[in-house]
């Protein structure tokens, strides 16, 4: 598990390759959730979400024996796009399996990217077979989504430069798919500001992280049908144990509740955020009473929306 010194030294391998992105605050999102909000704009992060920070670690710390004969990874969409840019980079390929019902938007941007696309079934066990195929055929080096302490440690810069940006911050909440943001983010809490309150944030629809949390086991998701596309990931073996021992709780938001959320943030904030970056601020408005005049950190995780199937427009029939 990564130590306070390896997340520091990873601020400093990614330093050249990722953005420090900007923490924002809104009056009027304040007034109507009860809580002093601060918000870690991930959004704004290269590939348009906070995946860039664990890729591009996990991508530029490979053996060149590995690198040179490139990485491979399953993901529908945001780690994919944050693995092809970070290869990229590093001038080597990226061979990513994608779930055939994966967003457009997400497709495009990491074939614009160099990677290369295998498409599956939208199932866990499909992505894993698959990935397997492409690592035996290419000899690939993986680089699991969520399920990797290189990824972790990447992950765990976004709730540290959040926590040296702001004034000392009661809670932080943090969306939950696979696991390595908010595993990350209660390590970076854990190392800097050990009286942070941690929550996880995840759709009634895809609750698994909540159903393992509570009964202390890990239950892999089961058919989700949410918005929150990049949340419909299971738990894994490293980000389980992190969160069931280091978060204080996970909440569950609605369909409904996303999707306000979302409208709130561009509104408001006047900046584009998927359904998944959404899902904590629709759980801090589904519970206030947890968070009434308390300062909140919310991560906002990604800003990769499908700008023609926008939840609220779909809601109304689709695009006019």
């Amino acid at each position: 598990m990564p130590g306070k010194e390896k997340i520091l030294e990873v601020r400093r391998i990614i330093e050249p390759y990722a953005h420090r992105t900007p923490v924002m605050t809104c009056t009027t999102l304040d007034t109507r959730s009860g809580s002093r909000l601060v918000f870690k704009c991930e959004n704004f992060q290269k590939g348009g979400a906070f995946k860039f920070r664990g890729a591009s670690h996990a991508v530029m710390t490979l053996p060149e024996t590995i690198a040179s004969r490139g990485v491979a990874t399953h993901s529908s969409g945001n780690h994919a796009q944050a693995l092809a840019l970070a290869a990229r980079m590093r001038g080597i390929e990226a061979r990513i399996v994608m779930p055939e019902n994966a967003p457009k938007n997400k497709i495009d941007a990491v074939e614009s990217y160099g990677g290369i696309i295998r498409f599956c079934k939208p199932t866990l066990a499909d992505r894993e077979a698959t990935l397997q195929k492409v690592i035996n055929e290419y000899g690939c080096g993986e680089i699991h989504p969520y399920n990797d302490y290189r990824i972790i440690a990447g992950q765990a810069t976004v709730s540290a430069e959040l926590i040296e940006d702001s004034v000392q911050l009661d809670c932080l909440v943090a969306p939950v798919g696979g696991g390595g943001l908010l595993s990350g983010c209660i390590l970076g809490a854990r190392y800097f500001s050990p009286r942070t309150l941690v929550y996880g944030a995840e759709p009634e629809k895809a609750n698994d992280a909540w159903q393992s949390f509570r009964q202390k086991r890990l239950i892999p998701a089961d058919k989700p049908q949410t918005i929150a596309d990049g949340l419909r990931t299971s738990l894994g073996s490293l980000t389980f144990p992190i969160i069931r021992d280091g978060a204080t709780d996970i909440l569950t938001t609605t369909e409904e509740g996303i999707i306000e959320a979302m409208k709130l943030i561009w509104e408001y904030m006047k900046v584009v955020v998927e359904p998944s970056a959404a899902v904590p601020l629709a759980a801090i408005l589904e519970h206030p009473g947890m968070f009434a005049g308390k300062r909140t950190g919310i991560i906002l995780s990604g800003g990769n929306a499908d700008l023609f199937r926008l939840p609220w427009l779909e809601q109304q029939g689709g695009v006019h």
